[in-house]
């Protein structure tokens, strides 16, 4: 009987050694797929991280050339208004200069207009002549008793 308790006592430590590293075995195995499973993730995950920069570096690329795109612009457009700002400057210094132009005409008129009267009396005194001849005289013109008015026309080329 010691025999075969002895026997059966050395096959239930071969059954639970055999049982052990099943065990042992399944366990290693869960554990290869697990790292398995875990290298395919984080492949992935560098795969995605790799998109994301690349995406970002593609809207960095874009923008920039927006930026040089806008900063051409601004450039253009800016010199376009120093242009503009140089021509009215111009303009203004004409406007100026012909306002002036226009007032010494005017009183150069004024002063025909309040002598002419003079002008008529000293020539009655000395000659009587026909009508015909008041229009030689330019200070007797009748237009120049009108005074110079300054239009948007004076100031096109």
């Amino acid at each position: 009987m010691a025999s075969s308790s002895g026997n059966s006592s050395g096959s239930s430590l071969l059954h639970n050694s055999g049982s052990e590293e099943d065990m042992q075995l399944l366990m290693d195995q869960r554990k290869r797929k697990r790292m398995q499973s875990n290298r395919e993730s984080a492949r992935r995950s560098r795969q995605r991280k790799q998109k994301h920069l690349d995406d970002l570096m593609s809207l960095v690329s874009q923008l920039r050339k927006d930026n040089n795109q806008i900063l051409t612009s601004i450039n253009i457009t800016t010199q376009h208004f120093l242009n503009v700002e140089a021509e009215n400057s111009v303009l203004r210094a004409q406007m100026v200069e012909l306002s002036q132009r226009l007032d010494s005409l005017n009183e150069i008129l004024n002063y025909i207009n309040t002598s002419n009267g003079i002008f008529e009396n000293d020539q009655d005194l000395q000659t009587n002549t026909a009508a015909s001849d008041a229009f030689i005289n330019p200070l007797n013109l009748i237009y120049l008793n009108q005074p110079i008015m300054a239009s948007p026309d004076l100031f096109q080329y």
